[in-house]
């Protein structure tokens, strides 16, 4: 089998198109190159999607915490609290379990048990505290004179909020925003190996890495691959999210431009 046919018939078994049966034996790279890549589909899904929806909840999360009612302030403070204080894959096989729970009471909690549903929910519901204390620490920094300038011409609640303050809360915040969009991708990985299954071996990049290392006894060819794939992610999150920030900063002088930094997160 050529590469080619190789690339028809497993370049999108992870949706569930192509070839349904893995290969058995004789493995060769292009099988692993193609089948490893299938699987970043659904890691690509999870953080994309897991990331655009956290955004919002970020932003309203940093702002109940920084509200002046108590009860806003407390709920965000939680909020953040349990999703940052609890390792991320206990979060999915407790919610696993809950989703499980919920779909004896009523079919229509059935597709909370899958990977594709549930899953989302659990990293979108992580990053939206993680980036919610970022989004804070901004709100928190943002110059008191920039604040009086607002007042001063007249801006107040949503528009001060619109044209002012949020801007520039995203300005502050971004390299560091940059560095959970990075850590959220490495994150999909966790999901197949966490409690939700994969149906009809339709698992993500590392699924496939670890059946390719289980049948092989090879574990230094599929995860450099896997490696490999998420350096060239990390360098196009990186890539965008740079030029988000040229953006951001683009009225302010090139020497005072904050530039996005890539700190490795070792622990979390």
């Amino acid at each position: 089998m050529s590469c080619w046919e190789t690339l028809a018939d497993y370049g999108l078994r992870s949706l569930g198109i192509g070839e349904r049966l893995l290969p058995r034996d004789n493995f060769t790279l292009c099988q692993q190159f193609v089948l490893i890549g299938s699987g970043m589909i659904w890691n690509i899904y999870f953080g994309v999607m897991a990331l655009v929806s956290g955004f919002f909840l970020a932003t309203a999360v940093a702002v109940g915490k920084a509200s002046r009612v108590r009860v806003l302030r407390k709920l965000s403070e939680w909020f953040i609290f349990v999703f940052r204080g609890s390792p991320l894959f206990i979060q999915f096989f407790f919610a696993y379990f809950c989703f499980l729970s919920l779909k004896s009471v009523s079919p229509i909690f059935d597709p909370l048990t899958a990977a594709w549903a549930g899953a989302l929910i659990v990293l979108f519901l992580n990053t939206a505290a993680y980036s919610g204390e970022i989004f804070y620490g901004a709100l928190q920094s943002i110059p008191k004179g920039d604040m009086e300038a607002a007042d001063a011409y007249g801006f107040s609640g949503w528009p001060k909020f619109r044209k002012i303050t949020w801007p520039t809360m995203l300005r502050l915040a971004w390299p560091a925003y940059t560095n959970e969009a990075i850590f959220l991708f490495h994150a999909t990985t966790l999901v197949f190996f966490s409690g939700f299954p994969a149906w009809q071996q339709r698992g993500d990049a590392l699924y496939y890495a670890n059946y390719f290392a289980d049948k092989t006894f090879n574990p230094f060819v599929p995860y450099p691959i896997l490696a490999g794939y998420f350096i060239l992610f990390t360098l196009v999150v990186i890539g965008v999210f740079g030029a988000i920030n040229k953006r951001l900063n683009r009225h302010l002088p090139q020497e005072s431009r904050a530039r996005v930094k890539l700190r490795m997160t070792m622990i979390r």
